[in-house]
C-alpha cells in the first residue's frame, strides 16, 4: 500500500508553498527553543498549598492497587487478573475505552521518581511495565497483531476504520495516554521495558496505519485520537528514528489545522479537548522539523482561544465543547471550563513560551490557570487528593460537580477514572516544572512559589520563600557563586514592582508585562526582594462588559454562599469591596443588597459560590 503522506505537506504545498528543504533531517536537538526546563530532580517545592496539593496525589499513587489497573489489559490478553477486582467508572471492564488512565498513572509514577527519587513509585512504574509486557507478549494466542496492548480488542480499530465504531469509543485516545506514559517512564526513571514495550506498540501504530490511505487516515482522525502526532514526534525526539516522525505527520487532521495555519477561529461546536493534543502536537513537530507552519497553528490556536473562548479561571469549554468566538455570558454553567482541557493549554503555554520566552503574556496566563482552576481543582478535605471534572461558573455553582455518566462530584479511588482525574494525577506530581527556566547565561523566575532549585551547572542553589499570593513579596536567597542574569516575570496583572538585593533597591527596570533583568556575579548570602503591589481587578465577559469576575492580584475571587442557594446573578457593588485579613485572602463586598464574603476561587469547597457578577460602578481606587 502506499505510505500515508504528511497530512500538511499536501495542501501546505499548494496553500503556502512552503520549501521541501524546510524539514530537518535528524532530531537530535529542537529547532526553535530558547529556554529550557530544568530537569524535575532540581526543583523541589516547599510548604505551602502546592506541596500539600503533590503529597496528597503521592499517597493516592502509593495506594491504589496495580491488580485493579491491570484487570482490564490481563482480561482483554488472556491472562489471569489474579482475583483483583475489576474498576469502575471509566475503567470498567464494559466501558467503551477503558484502559486510558493507566498511562497517566505511569507518567505520575515516572514524575514521582524524577523528583522525589521515591524507591515505591519508581517500583510501581517499572512492575507494571513488566506485566504490561506480559499481556503484550500474549497476543498470538489470542489473534492479535504483534505489538497490540490495550484493554480492548483490537477489533475496535477495524471499526474505527470501517466507520461503525460505536459508544463512544476513543481507542486512538487511550493508546496515547499509554504510549506517552511508557516514554516518561522510559525517559524519567530508566526502563528499557518501557522502550521495548512503547517500540512494539508503535510498530503496530505504524503497520495500522500505513495501509489506510490519505482520505481514509483523515476520516479516522474525525475520532478524538489524544496527542498521537505529539508522542510519535516525541520518540523521534528521544530516538532520532525518522520513522516515527512520519508516522506522528499520519496524525494531522487538516480539517481542523487548516484553518488555524492562517488564524481562522473555527472552533465552534467542536470537542475542545480533542483539539489541543492536536496543537500540542503541531508544537512538537515545528520542534522536530523547523516547519513554521506547525509553529503558526500552534500560536494562532493559543491565542484564539485564551483571546476568544477563556473563562476569568483560565479554563474554556462549556459542557466539553467549544462556543462562538467571545460567547461568555451565555456559558456560565455547571459544567464548564474542564479540567484536562486546562491541563492541555498548559502544556502547549510551555511549548510556545520556550520558543519566545521574552513574551511573559504566556506565564501570565500559565500563572492564571495553574493557580486558579488546577489547583483548586483538588479536594484539600480529601487524603487522596480527589479532583472535580468541570469547574462551575453558574450562579450558585459548587465544586465537585462531575459527569452524570461518570457518577458526579469528586473522583473516587475506584469508581471513576475521567480524563480530568488522569491529567490531575500528573499536574500534581510535576507542580515544580514551571516554576524556573533557563538559557546559558540566565535564570528565567516564571512563578512565585516556595521552592528549591538547585542550578547545578552553575552551582548555585536558590530559594524561593514567599506566602504568595497571601503576600505580595517573594524572596529569592542565593548559595553558591556564578555568573548568570536574573529574570523576574513582571506580571500584566501588578504596578509599581520593586526589587532589592540585599536590602537596596536594585533600580531595575520593572514594567509590568516584561521581565526584570538583573546580571551580576552572585554570591553566597545574596538575597533578591521582589514586591508585586496587588490590587481589585475586573475580568469581565467578553461579550457583556457588565458581567465580571473580580480578582485581586492574579486570584480570582468567588462570593462564599456556603449552602444558600443563588438561582440568579447577583449586583456586586464594586466600590464596597474591602480586604479583611492581612494574614488570609479574605474580603467583603455588598452583593444583592447584603454583605458577602469573598475568598479565592481555588479555595472554594465544599460551599455555594459566584465568580461572575453584575456590575454597575466602579472598583475603588482606594
Amino acid at each position: 500500500m502506499v505510505r500515508v503522506l504528511c497530512a500538511l505537506t499536501i495542501w501546505l504545498a499548494v496553500a503556502l508553498r512552503l520549501a521541501a528543504a524546510q524539514a530537518a533531517t535528524t532530531a537530535k536537538s529542537d529547532t526553535g527553543v530558547a529556554a529550557y526546563a530544568f530537569d524535575l530532580s532540581q526543583v523541589t517545592l516547599g510548604e505551602g498549598r502546592w506541596h500539600e496539593n503533590q503529597n496528597r496525589t503521592l499517597t493516592y499513587l502509593k495506594f491504589v492497587d496495580i491488580d485493579r489497573l491491570l484487570y482490564v489489559y490481563r482480561s482483554n490478553h488472556n491472562l489471569s487478573t489474579k482475583n483483583a477486582t475489576p474498576n469502575g467508572g471509566w475503567d470498567a471492564p464494559s466501558f467503551p475505552f477503558r484502559g486510558h488512565v493507566q498511562g497517566h498513572f505511569l507518567t505520575a509514577w515516572a514524575q514521582c521518581y524524577a523528583q522525589l527519587r521515591d524507591d515505591s513509585c519508581k517500583d510501581r512504574a517499572v512492575t507494571f511495565v513488566a506485566e504490561l509486557q506480559k499481556c503484550q507478549s500474549n497476543n498470538k494466542a489470542l489473534g492479535f497483531n504483534d505489538g497490540y496492548l490495550s484493554g480492548f480488542p483490537e477489533s475496535d480499530f477495524d471499526e474505527l476504520e470501517s466507520g461503525t465504531l460505536g459508544n463512544g469509543n476513543v481507542p486512538y485516545y487511550v493508546l496515547h495516554k499509554l504510549m506517552a506514559g511508557l516514554l516518561d517512564v522510559y525517559k524519567l526513571v530508566g526502563d528499557n521495558n518501557s522502550m521495548a514495550v512503547l517500540s512494539a506498540l508503535g510498530a503496530w501504530v505504524d503497520a495500522r496505519t500505513e495501509k489506510l490511505s490519505f482520505n481514509q487516515m483523515q476520516k479516522v482522525l474525525e475520532t478524538e485520537f489524544g496527542g498521537m502526532s505529539e508522542v510519535l514526534t516525541d520518540m523521534y525526539g528521544q530516538l532520532g528514528d525518522s520513522r516515527w516522525l512520519a508516522v506522528a505527520q499520519r496524525f494531522e487532521h487538516v480539517a481542523v489545522l487548516r484553518p488555524l495555519s492562517t488564524g481562522q477561529d473555527q472552533l465552534n461546536g467542536l470537542h475542545a479537548n480533542t483539539q489541543v493534543p492536536k496543537w500540542i502536537g503541531a508544537a512538537r513537530e515545528y520542534k522536530a522539523t523547523g516547519n513554521q507552519t506547525y509553529q503558526a497553528i500552534a500560536h494562532n490556536a493559543w491565542g484564539i482561544t485564551v483571546r476568544a473562548h477563556t473563562y476569568a479561571i483560565g479554563g474554556n469549554s462549556q459542557a466539553e465543547h467549544f462556543r462562538q468566538p467571545d460567547a461568555i455570558s451565555g456559558y456560565l454553567t455547571y459544567d464548564t471550563a474542564e479540567s484536562c482541557n486546562s491541563y492541555n493549554m498548559l502544556k502547549l503555554t510551555l511549548e510556545l513560551w520556550q520558543a519566545n520566552p521574552e513574551n511573559t503574556t504566556y506565564f501570565d496566563y500559565y500563572e492564571q490557570t495553574l493557580m486558579n482552576q488546577l489547583i483548586g481543582q483538588q479536594n484539600p478535605a480529601d487524603s487522596h487528593g480527589h479532583v472535580t471534572y468541570f469547574n462551575s461558573l453558574n450562579p450558585g455553582g459548587r465544586r465537585g460537580v462531575g459527569p452524570a455518566w461518570g457518577g458526579g462530584n469528586w473522583s473516587t479511588d475506584y469508581d471513576s477514572f475521567w480524563c480530568c482525574q488522569g491529567t490531575a494525577l500528573e499536574t500534581n506530581t510535576k507542580l515544580m516544572d514551571s516554576i524556573y527556566f533557563h538559557d546559558e547565561t540566565s535564570l528565567y523566575v516564571n512563578l512565585f512559589v516556595p521552592s528549591v532549585l538547585k542550578w547545578a551547572e552553575k552551582h548555585v542553589t536558590v530559594e524561593q520563600t514567599t506566602t504568595f499570593p497571601v503576600s505580595d513579596t517573594t524572596s529569592l536567597h542565593i548559595s553558591g557563586s556564578g555568573t548568570f542574569t536574573l529574570r523576574v516575570r513582571i506580571p500584566a496583572w501588578t504596578s509599581g514592582a520593586v526589587i532589592t538585593i540585599n536590602g537596596v533597591n536594585a533600580r531595575v527596570r520593572t514594567s509590568s508585562g516584561t521581565y526584570a533583568s538583573i546580571s551580576r556575579l552572585w554570591t553566597s548570602g545574596d538575597v533578591v526582594n521582589i514586591t508585586l503591589p496587588m490590587t481589585f481587578r475586573l475580568l469581565p465577559a467578553n461579550d457583556n462588559k457588565m458581567l465580571a469576575a473580580v480578582a485581586y492580584g492574579p486570584v480570582v475571587l468567588c462570593g462564599d454562599y456556603r449552602s444558600g442557594s443563588v438561582s440568579t446573578t447577583p449586583t456586586l457593588l464594586l466600590s464596597s469591596l474591602r480586604r479583611t485579613s492581612a494574614s488570609a485572602l479574605f474580603f467583603s463586598a455588598l452583593a444583592g443588597g447584603q454583605t458577602v464574603t469573598l475568598r479565592p476561587y481555588y479555595d472554594a469547597q465544599g460551599v455555594n459560590y459566584v465568580v461572575y457578577w453584575m456590575t454597575t460602578d466602579s472598583l475603588s481606587k482606594s
